[in-house]
């Protein structure tokens, strides 16, 4: 009996550390990425933001432009977003009579909603990335760059867009499947890639001239400044934007709002 156990337990051992070592490497693998989280890699959200002035981009995302029309679009302050369908390469737009039944709830309410169709070529942020692998649907939500359309005053008006996938394709589809479909209708903008890239030259560029030349004393904008204080220190602006209470200085590279003649917020 006892030389029968013995001769057991080199195999007893090499089961136990067998297991040992397939435990230890699956835990160093650690949990594969998830497709939301590839995504949420690729696409960077828009920090929006809101004061006495409105809303406003605080942080931009990922700028895309828009490759198909029939994007249905409300202003950013709604809270009912009908979706927009994008299935096989076709945009399916909202039923006009789902908005014009929206639209008849709100006015109970004392409001009225405005609905905006996206054109091509429109430049937008994505807001929200949903990924929906039971019903095989990746939802963005979108918010209009504003400054990019050259829209003014700003709406920043928003549109939900529902990619709908064939049965079983988000469980084994790679992200680059995945970002290859959503790019048929937003795909990410030329600007926004010269716009990184053109900031790191800027940026060398100015580390350049550091050298020989002392750096001016930045100019500096608060909030609760007059027109006459922000004049002082940038100068008259390229253009002047009056909407009643409100007014806004645009210059080259910055957009000073006003609310009641004081700084109510710098873009």
């Amino acid at each position: 009996m006892g030389k029968k156990l013995e001769s057991l337990i080199p195999a007893i051992i090499a089961i136990v550390c067998g297991a040992v070592f397939s435990s230890t490497r699956a835990g160093g693998q650690g949990a594969p990425v998830s497709l939301q989280e590839q995504l949420a890699a690729q696409y960077k959200v828009v920090k929006m933001g809101s004061d006495s002035g409105g809303y406003s981009v605080v942080e931009p995302g990922t700028l895309l432009a828009i490759q198909k029309g029939g994007i249905l679009g409300v202003p950013y302050s709604d809270t009912s977003v009908l979706s927009t369908k994008y299935e096989s390469g076709t945009v399916h737009s909202p039923s006009t009579l789902m908005s014009k039944g929206i639209g008849f709830g709100m006015k109970k309410f004392g409001k009225e909603q405005t609905t905006h169709l996206f054109q091509v070529g429109d430049k937008v942020y994505p807001s929200k990335i949903e990924v929906d692998v039971n019903k095989d649907d990746v939802a963005m939500t979108i918010v209009a760059c504003d400054t990019c359309n050259k829209t003014d005053p700003p709406t920043y008006n928003k549109a939900k867009v529902v990619f709908h996938f064939s049965k079983g394709a988000l469980a084994k589809a790679s992200a680059g499947d995945i970002e290859d479909t959503i790019g048929q209708l937003l795909s990410i903008s030329d600007e926004s890639q010269q716009d990184q890239g053109g900031q790191v030259a800027q940026g060398q560029g100015q580390d350049q001239q550091a050298a020989p030349q002392q750096q001016a004393e930045p100019q500096t904008i608060e909030k609760g400044q007059t027109t006459d204080q922000v004049q002082a220190a940038l100068g008259k602006p390229d253009k002047i934007v009056n909407l009643g209470p409100k007014q806004l200085y645009i210059y080259k590279d910055l957009k000073v709002t006003f609310v009641n003649g004081k700084v109510a917020d710098v873009q």
